[in-house]
């Protein structure tokens, strides 16, 4: 694992330009805190962090002051859009290059540059390195947490590096603790689930805890963090038909099937385009696609809790981690949708009730992960003491579109294949790092920011007008 770091490591440095300087000088308070995801998930860790008031300023012990834990500080947040979705990267057999995607990110976060364009014509503006990274993203923790710290440690001087997986398990842990036991749900990309991330960490915790063994169960939400962030191949707005280019669940999707004898069960919204079906030419229903986040909640907790009953867990589950940073978006959805199964009735039998608790704590890794960078922050004395605190800046990846080779979908994102289909250790920049606008990000999306999380959006939009 460590050659493999390193390997990455050299690659990573073939693809920065050589004006841009790396962060080899000691980490200054004053830089601020780099918050990474693979869209706009991780904004719900920014959003945490931008509102914890859990610690005494004056002397970093726990404890609320009624100020900001991080009132002094400033962040930059990245989004690798055009990379996205992480979670597909496992099932394509290409974790070293998401592996390679993530480090790449990081050296722009540590490095000093972003990229601007105008009229067609690209300039390069200069920016602060980040003083610590959070990667608010559980799919990228799973497969380059140990990845990056060996890097920063080897060539970075120790650039500490928080991810979420570890604050959620402990969140999880506790409600565990401090209520009746039951088994701990998983809800996740496919990609986070099959690292085992998630479950490996909670055994181990549970162990040094003294706890039992837990019981999980784990579902990966394949579409919907990509529906969130409004993934071509997994939802459109504006479709209106049945299309070839779909990826999410269907009726005859082997891995991810849509099974027609829990139609009832799903309780799909079926409103406008939120359901397609293919007819044929008597008008039958021959398959169905997902066009719309909550109905990816709707089939993903329905197989979930099939699971569950196909593997006879001994508890309810009464735990459920939302394993993507995305998914706290869905909370209200996810919620009410537990409510309706638990409440489900089939052939007059509540089908659930065995495996689904009547009350499930939906645990966010957000507001963990915020704590920990906070202390980490304070251990490494790398809290602000400037008496001036910066602007927030916002970033994401788009196509290079100046780059011959790539191959885009109608939306101007990278088409499926070519996305999966690169290789590792090609010197070439696929993407380009800059600001938020209104051309890489959806009025809708803005929205749903605006809605969930309005701290961060209020930092958008000032970040947009400076």
């Amino acid at each position: 694992m460590k050659h493999l770091s390193i390997k990455m490591g050299l690659i990573v440095f073939g693809l920065i330009s050589s004006n841009t300087i790396l962060a080899q000088q000691p980490i200054s308070g004053s830089y601020p805190i780099g918050v990474f995801d693979s869209g706009t998930g991780g904004l719900t860790v920014l959003e945490a962090m931008l509102t914890l008031d859990e610690f005494n300023n004056a002397t970093g012990k726990p404890g609320k002051d009624g100020k900001l834990d991080f009132e002094k500080e400033y962040f930059q947040y990245l989004a690798d859009q055009a990379n996205m979705p992480y979670g597909n990267y496992a099932a394509e057999n290409k974790t070293d290059l998401l592996k390679e995607h993530i480090l790449k990110n990081m050296t722009f976060l540590i490095g000093h540059s972003f990229e601007k364009s105008q009229n067609n014509l690209w300039s390069t503006l200069s920016k602060p390195q980040a003083k610590m990274l959070v990667l608010a993203c559980n799919t990228a923790t799973a497969y380059a947490l140990n990845d990056i710290r060996q890097f920063m440690a080897i060539d970075h001087k120790n650039i500490p590096t928080i991810g979420v997986i570890d604050a959620g398990v402990k969140a999880a842990l506790q409600f565990q603790q401090q209520n009746e036991v039951g088994a701990i749900g998983v809800f996740a990309t496919a990609g986070t689930v099959a690292s085992d991330g998630y479950p490996r960490t909670l055994r181990l915790m549970a162990k040094a805890k003294g706890m039992a063994e837990p019981i999980i169960i784990s579902q990966g939400g394949a579409g919907l963090a990509e529906s969130i962030d409004r993934d071509w191949s997994y939802f459109v707005d504006t479709l209106k038909q049945y299309r070839k280019e779909y990826k999410g669940p269907s009726m005859i999707n082997g891995q991810y099937k849509i099974d027609t004898a829990l139609f009832s069960a799903y309780q799909f919204n079926k409103t406008g385009n939120k359901l397609l079906c293919e007819f044929d030419d008597k008008g039958t229903c021959l398959d169905v696609q997902l066009n719309d986040p909550e109905n990816y909640v709707r089939y993903h907790l329905v197989s979930l809790l099939e699971k569950s009953r196909s593997e006879k867990i001994s508890k309810p589950m009464n735990t459920l981690i939302l394993g993507c940073t995305h998914y706290p978006f869905m909370r209200a959805i996810i919620h009410n949708v537990l409510d309706e199964l638990y409440n489900y009735k089939k052939d007059g039998i509540f089908r659930y009730r065995e495996v689904l608790a009547k009350e499930v704590a939906l645990i966010d890794p957000s507001f963990e992960t915020a704590k920990e960078a906070y202390l980490t922050m304070r251990q490494l004395q790398l809290d602000n003491q400037s008496e001036v605190k910066k602007s927030n800046q916002f970033f994401i990846t788009i196509p290079n579109t100046r780059l011959p080779e790539i191959k885009l979908q109608e939306d101007g994102w990278f088409t499926y294949g070519y996305k999966y289909g690169r290789t590792t250790g090609e010197v070439k920049k696929y993407i380009n790092y800059v600001n938020f606008d209104q051309h890489n990000i959806s009025e809708a999306t803005y929205s749903r920011i605006k809605l969930a999380l309005p701290n961060a959006y209020q930092e958008i939009k000032k970040s947009q007008t400076e």
